[in-house]
């Protein structure tokens, strides 16, 4: 992460990741790596901070609270009130265990849940099969 800049809801200090709760800062859609990677690649620069879980093979994207509460896309898990999520501290961008694949920067932490919805369903519509 650039600077010393981190959102207030991240400890900028430590080694491992800390279990934060989805629904008050943010929501987390959790999508597998393969599905998640050709998101990315349709987001482009319209991403926002994105967790790589490189155990599970999984992406998990910072949304609003609550804005993609009522999707329901195969494939992918929305994570709000009442779930938990590894966040890697702000330096972490490689493995193991989670890191950040795109760390979050000033006014960059949320990725607009409509852009990732449209990158999502293209994704699925068009060439995704999941690895066994």
């Amino acid at each position: 992460m650039t600077g010393s800049w981190f959102p207030r809801w991240m400890r900028g200090d430590g080694t491992e990741a800390q279990l934060l709760p989805a629904g008050r800062w943010w929501d987390a859609v959790r999508v597998p790596l393969d599905l998640g990677s050709q998101a990315m690649r349709r987001l482009g620069d319209e991403t926002g901070a994105v967790i790589t879980d490189g155990y599970g093979r999984l992406l998990y994207w910072l949304v609003r609270p609550g804005s993609a509460a009522d999707w329901q896309l195969p494939g992918v898990q929305v994570l709000g009130a009442g779930c938990h999520v590894a966040v890697p501290p702000p330096h972490r961008t490689t493995g193991p265990g989670p890191h950040w694949r795109v760390p979050p920067s000033r006014g960059r932490e949320c990725t607009s849940a409509p852009a990732l919805h449209s990158a999502l369903r293209d994704a699925l519509s068009h060439d995704w099969c999941p690895t066994p």
